[in-house]
Order: C-alpha cells, then sequence, then structure tokens
C-alpha cells in the first residue's frame, strides 16, 4: 500500500485544497533492540514441588496458578502437585478474618502480621479474596498495594485471588491454596474474606480460628451482621478503636459482649470473647493475637481441634465428589443442548425451574 507523504492531498480533493495529511514517523521495528520475548519456563509438577518445598516464593506462585486453572489440560499437573505437597501440609495455624467491608481488615492484617514477623520470627501467607465484578467479571486485587509492609517482607507470602461466583468470600481453591502455603514451610495462613456478610460457613469450615472484626460508631452495630456469623465467631474485635472512637467502640464491644453471651459456650467450653483493638497506633493488636493462641490452645487440649480439622476434610471430600459429578453430568453428549432448551422454557414461563432440572437429571419425562 502507498503511504501519503507531507503536504499530499486527501483522495480525491485539488492540489491545491488546504486540507492535507500530515506525514507521521515510521514505527521503529522495536522500542528496545536488546529484549527479546521470552516465554516463562514450564516446570513440571515435580520441579515446582521441590521449589515449593525450598520456600521459592516463584514457584508458589506459579504452583498456585496451576491448581487454580480451569483448562483441562492442567488439572491432571494440578493433582500431581497437590498429592506431592500434602504430606508436607498441616502444620501451619488457620486464621480466618472476616468483616463488612471497610472495617479495616487489610490494615490489621498488615500490622498483626509484621509484629509477628518481627516479635516471633514467624512466617506468614496471606491469602487475600478480593470481590468480583458481576458485571465485567473483573477484580482490582489491590490488597498487596494496602499491605505494602508485609508484602515487602522476606517472611511473608501475600496471594491476593478473585473470589468468582464463590458465596463466602473465598474462592473454589482455597483450600488447595492454604495446603501449598503450609507446604513451602508457612506456619501462620491468614484468609481473609470479602466480608460480604453471607454464607461465611465457607471460610469458617477451612480454618482454625474464625475472627471477626466490627466497627463501631454507624448506628446499631448489631444490624450490619449477622446473626449467623457472631455465632461461629471464635473472636470478635471491635476496630478503631482510637482517638475520638474509642468511647464508642467501648460501647459497642459491650453490646457485642451481651450478644454473645446469649449464644451461650461452643461445644469445646469456649465462650467469645470480644476486644478493642488501633491497627493505627497498635493498641490492643497484641491482645488480640494472645487471644486467638489461647484459642488456639483450649481447642487442642479439648481435643476439639483435631476434630475440627477432620471435620473440614470429610466437608472437602463431599464438595469436591459433588464438583466432580456435577462436572462429569454436564459434559456428557447433548446434555449441554438440553440444557439449553430447558432453560428457554423456564425463561418464556412455560414450565417451573424445579421441573425443569428434573426432566434434565432424568427424574421426570419431558
Amino acid at each position: 500500500m502507498d503511504t501519503m507523504t507531507d503536504d499530499a492531498p486527501l483522495p480525491g480533493l485539488a492540489a491545491d485544497s488546504s486540507l492535507h495529511v500530515a506525514g507521521g514517523v515510521e514505527a521503529p521495528p522495536t522500542m528496545n533492540p536488546r529484549f527479546v520475548a521470552r516465554r516463562p519456563r514450564e516446570r513440571s509438577p515435580e520441579m515446582l514441588g521441590e521449589g515449593v518445598f525450598a520456600g521459592d516464593p516463584v514457584a508458589l506462585s506459579m504452583a498456585i496458578t496451576l491448581i487454580e486453572s480451569s483448562r483441562t489440560e492442567d488439572q491432571e499437573p494440578a493433582q500431581r502437585l497437590l498429592d506431592l505437597c500434602a504430606a508436607r501440609a498441616g502444620k501451619a495455624v488457620r486464621v480466618g478474618i472476616t468483616g463488612v467491608p471497610g472495617v479495616g481488615k487489610s490494615t490489621f492484617i498488615e500490622t498483626l502480621g509484621l509484629r509477628l514477623l518481627v516479635a516471633q520470627s514467624r512466617k506468614l501467607a496471606v491469602l487475600a479474596v478480593d470481590p468480583t465484578s458481576q458485571v465485567s467479571g473483573g477484580s482490582i486485587l489491590g490488597d498487596k498495594s494496602r499491605m505494602a509492609g508485609l508484602a515487602a517482607h522476606p517472611r511473608s507470602f501475600i496471594r491476593p485471588s478473585p473470589a468468582g461466583k464463590t458465596l463466602g468470600g473465598v474462592t473454589r481453591r482455597t483450600r488447595e491454596t492454604m495446603l501449598l502455603c503450609e507446604a513451602a514451610g508457612f506456619d501462620l495462613v491468614f484468609v481473609e474474606t470479602v466480608g460480604v456478610g453471607q454464607s461465611e460457613l465457607a471460610v469458617h469450615g477451612m480454618v482454625d480460628c474464625f475472627l471477626l472484626l466490627t466497627l463501631a460508631g454507624g448506628g446499631d452495630e448489631l444490624q450490619g451482621i449477622k446473626r449467623g456469623v457472631m455465632e461461629m465467631a471464635d473472636l470478635i474485635a471491635v476496630t478503631k478503636a482510637d482517638g475520638d472512637n474509642v468511647r464508642a467502640a467501648e460501647l459497642a464491644r459491650q453490646r457485642y459482649e451481651n450478644a454473645v453471651h446469649l449464644f451461650g459456650a461452643t461445644p469445646s467450653g469456649w465462650h467469645a470473647p470480644t476486644l478493642l483493638c488501633s491497627a493505627v497506633t497498635g493498641e490492643g493488636v497484641d491482645d488480640v493475637w494472645s487471644t486467638v493462641e489461647r484459642f488456639v490452645a483450649h481447642e487442642r487440649s479439648t481435643g476439639f481441634f483435631e476434630r475440627r480439622r477432620n471435620e473440614q476434610r470429610r466437608a472437602w471430600f463431599r464438595e469436591q465428589v459433588e464438583t466432580r459429578v456435577l462436572d462429569a453430568f454436564l459434559a456428557r453428549p447433548g446434555v449441554a443442548d438440553r440444557r439449553a432448551y430447558l432453560e428457554g422454557l423456564v425463561m418464556r414461563g412455560e414450565v417451573s425451574p424445579r421441573r425443569a432440572a428434573a426432566i434434565l437429571v432424568g427424574d421426570q419425562d419431558g
């Protein structure tokens, strides 16, 4: 194709027309002549496992990406990797941290995490789950920027992941990601949830201690938290208890304490305490962690720690069975077309969703 030069008239215009096309600058072959595009080096599950065991953060990130993949060709390698890591997992203390958006979960984790890394020389992995837009399907994944100090520490690992369509503020592979972090030698794993206020049973079912962060000064605080979430909490902390907000935070703590007493003790005999803390000043943060340690010690001494872990393994197994059965059914020949046909009938109101589902799975004739 011919290129236009400086002062070349537009096609169809007279040579003396004032409308001209300015000549452009020809693009160079590359902005950096020394740059060579390289594809990431493929690593086998065995190689990734060796890197994970050695504490290599790059290998750990690649391993998590592999198990989070939904590609068919990645499923078998991911399973091999998990089999390799399973024997080295299970030794960390797992803490779920939830609360409404804006309560300061990331700031609290940053403050607490840095104290544990410095004072106790712990290794901390933070699995931060960001909400996924139901419109665009995207997530910001900005937790590393909100935990800049923690992200820069050599004994910490922060993995932001999109929540996707899952409820409870956890991703489908959070349990497996936790397993990989434990195999990498992290003795503390924090799971920061989206804080949607619904179905928090999901994160409660994979951690050893469930910490609920709350706010004061927003009206009737108890209206902002679901009863079920409070019943599952092993510890409640009222955050941002600093400056002019200290009195309001104490009043909120008393209200939560009164509400928790109505629920009674857990089967292990534990009564969930309510505390005050400020991630900005650091006041009360050490008390929150010492209470977490006291709770874990109590659960171990009563035998409920291992019982809880066993229940979680069983729930995980059943969840995997249900997922695989559903995936296998939907992959059967003709099921996708029949499902689309029945969805059309449901959308037009010609058949109820219940009857359409029964027809799809063969409980009723179509």
